[in-house]
């Protein structure tokens, strides 16, 4: 069932629906959140008042957009808090490293493990909003319209902070010695 058929649902009154939508983009919200927070339990909170908001004011989204508000609705309610906390808001993955040398990997799950936690690394040693665009993008598989709705820019600005992103991360990555990694 789509987005957009799970809220049509949940404004039709039904509640198990809304759930349903939570369950799908709870975690990856969390995620995010917690990138541009810089702590988990924050991020939780927010994402869990990002779905409230949602269900309380009941907005009309357009087809296919769900995702994007929900997602414009925590990066806005984030950016609140942290102003309200004093913190700097830079989109950074530091949560997402992980230690990769459990003896039960597989050499390949090893090697797998490596590349993405070089990914990671890289990622933030880029400019944050090159990491943010290109985390909506590629990881959370944003449409540039709906990156540019989340960001508050254009989506040419998308399209020019994506290009430099990713030519930025290709000169991080060959510094880490991957040398295979593609457009």
């Amino acid at each position: 069932m789509t987005d957009d058929e799970l809220y049509r649902q949940y404004l039709a009154g039904e509640k198990s629906a809304f759930d349903k939508l939570m369950l799908r983009y709870g975690d990856v919200l969390t995620l995010y959140l917690s990138a541009v927070l810089h702590d988990w339990h924050d991020a939780e909170d927010i994402m869990i008042e990002a779905f409230a908001r949602i269900m309380v004011k009941r907005p009309a989204i357009r087809d296919g957009g769900f995702k994007a508000y929900l997602f414009k609705t925590g990066r806005n309610l984030a950016a609140r808090f942290a102003s309200k906390r004093g913190r700097i808001q830079t989109f950074a993955l530091e949560e997402l490293e992980a230690d990769v040398a459990s003896p039960e990997r597989t050499e390949v799950q090893y090697l797998n493990e490596e590349r993405k936690q070089a990914l990671y690394r890289c990622l933030n040693r880029i400019a944050p909003a090159y990491r943010e665009a290109l985390w909506l993008v590629y990881m959370e598989d944003l449409s540039y319209r709906q990156a540019s709705e989340v960001l508050n820019v254009s989506e040419k600005k998308i399209d020019h902070l994506l290009q430099r992103g990713k030519q930025a991360l290709r000169q991080e990555l060959e510094k880490e010695g991957v040398t295979d990694a593609h457009e």
